[in-house]
């Protein structure tokens, strides 16, 4: 069987960037966070898993144990990668020259774009369709570099997608949680959609994989049966504890984090006050001339004065009986 792992290349890289991270944390004396030191060291080891092990071998033979590999390329070593917050890592204790380019890229308008959330749905939703309904995985268990354009793609376009939704690193967006907790609700309906498609097509969507089957294990059709399964399974179920992870944080958030997020309440603030002020986003909550005007429009809306008496215009309730 043929042995397929990652070039000496990428093993390279990931020591010159663990080294990185590691001297960047150390530096200054100052300390920090080790659940962020953590979450790089597992990164690590899920991508050394997954790239380095007998994972990897059997990926190309097994399409259950390519979706793991898939899951853990895609899902886990994105979301701990943007726990470990290298970017902020290298804003906060970075040289000036190291610093400047890191904000420079933040800054660009290539980069808002590629980070916006509807634009990383798209292209995680994209790599899991086209990667695994389709004959790439045929074309990827006989070619090397197939195989290296979708290690590529999986760490891609789940770092894309999840590095806005995951955590706290710096990027160009400040999601608000609700809205996290939406996008990755229907990031769930794409792994069960490929998930139950895999499931109930009657013929092997990957055929190239018989060719190299070990002689043990699920016949074609029952391999693509439970990849399938893990897909939607295991898939959703990850989904599901990061939303987990998510509400729990949105829960002992600062009240300056609680709200629904600078075009929803510029939206919230024009819909009360009727009015273009709301434009520069101002916080209703926070302001007390914003507050002010608020109450007085709830009062105009519902007939009552200032000082709480009830104007002649007042619209009877159900309750009320003629004199």
């Amino acid at each position: 069987m043929t042995t397929w792992t990652v070039s000496p290349v990428a093993d390279a890289l990931i020591l010159l960037a663990t080294a990185g991270y590691f001297r960047l944390a150390t530096r200054g004396g100052q300390r920090w966070p080790r659940r962020r030191s953590a979450a790089w060291a597992g990164t690590v080891l899920v991508l050394v898993v997954a790239l380095d092990s007998s994972v990897a071998t059997y990926a190309h033979v097994l399409f259950w144990v390519h979706m793991v590999q898939h899951l853990m390329l895609i899902m886990v070593v994105p979301v701990l990668l943007v726990w470990a917050q290298p970017v902020r890592l290298a804003v906060e204790r970075g040289g000036p020259r190291l610093r400047g380019r890191v904000e420079a890229v933040l800054g660009a308008r290539a980069t808002r774009l590629a980070t916006a959330p509807p634009v990383t749905l798209a292209f995680y939703t994209t790599v899991l369709v086209l990667t695994h309904l389709t004959g790439f995985q045929s074309l990827m268990v006989a070619n090397p570099w197939v195989h290296d354009l979708e290690v590529v793609l999986y760490l891609l376009s789940g770092y894309l997608f999840f590095v806005s939704l995951a955590g706290s690193e710096r990027t160009p967006w400040n999601v608000p949680y609700l809205l996290r907790l939406v996008v990755l609700a229907v990031s769930m309906g794409v792994d069960t959609l490929v998930g139950i498609v895999l499931m109930l097509t009657p013929y092997a969507v990957a055929p190239g994989f018989e060719a190299g089957h070990p002689g043990w294990g699920p016949g074609a059709l029952g391999d693509q049966e439970v990849a399938g399964a893990i897909m939607w399974v295991g898939g959703d179920g990850l989904m599901m504890l990061l939303m987990i992870v998510i509400g729990v944080r949105w829960g002992m958030a600062g009240a300056a984090d609680q709200t629904m997020g600078r075009w929803l309440e510029g939206a919230r603030a024009r819909t009360l006050l009727d009015s273009g002020a709301a434009d520069g986003f101002t916080r209703v909550d926070d302001d007390d001339d914003a507050l002010a005007a608020y109450n007085a429009r709830l009062a105009s809306l519902h007939g009552v004065t200032p000082g709480g008496d009830r104007s002649a215009t007042q619209v009877r309730g159900v309750g009320d009986v003629e004199s």
